[in-house]
């Protein structure tokens, strides 16, 4: 028989591995909750808050619609999705918005799928947002037009922040640098 591997970390496990242990406790869908924990964490300033907006190529986008739209191409497989295609497709032809032209045909089911994920997605995004909410792993406030508010509408966005063991996903920031200290009278060497 080989001797037990001898391991470096501490009993209690990586801080990845004590998150993943505690998403799969208090999240009905953990892997989900993963991927969102992780996407925040992929645009989050420093001090662990996302949003209330996300910068994609020359525009911007609210953070809950880019993290849906990243998360997107996870269901692209799904059966549910394609049976969503074929019967947007289907509606499309039969309100006869459909040209006839296929690829611009093809655009327009794809743009009219893509609204409807979304839309869908965001649920699924603030379901899983809440959950994480009470397991202590992240914060969320909503920003916008009036004032800083806890409760959605009147033009406010979401703004995410890691919170707990989720903090784990930042990684580490790099040391400020400090400008050197002139020397003062007393000092025997300037630095």
């Amino acid at each position: 028989m080989f001797p037990a591997p001898v391991s470096s970390r501490p009993a209690g496990g990586s801080d990845i591995s004590l998150l993943l242990d505690q998403l799969s406790h208090c999240s009905s869908r953990p892997r989900y909750a993963f991927m969102l924990l992780t996407l925040i964490a992929d645009v989050a300033r420093p001090d662990g808050s996302a949003g209330p907006w996300v910068r994609m190529g020359e525009g911007i986008v609210p953070l809950r619609d880019w993290l849906c739209d990243a998360l997107t191409p996870m269901g692209h497989r799904d059966p549910r999705r394609m049976a969503l295609v074929e019967r947007v497709r289907e509606e499309l032809r039969k309100t006869g918005r459909l040209s006839g032209n296929a690829s611009p045909d093809e655009e327009m089911v794809q743009d009219e799928v893509r609204t409807r994920v979304r839309a869908s997605g965001k649920t699924n995004l603030s379901r899983a947002a809440s959950e994480l909410v009470k397991a202590g792993l992240l914060t969320r406030h909503y920003q916008g037009y009036r004032v800083d508010h806890l409760n959605r509408g009147a033009q406010r966005q979401a703004v995410y922040i890691l919170a707990g063991r989720a903090r784990a996903l930042i990684g580490p920031q790099p040391a400020s640098q400090r400008p050197a200290a002139r020397a003062g009278q007393g000092d025997l060497f300037a630095t």
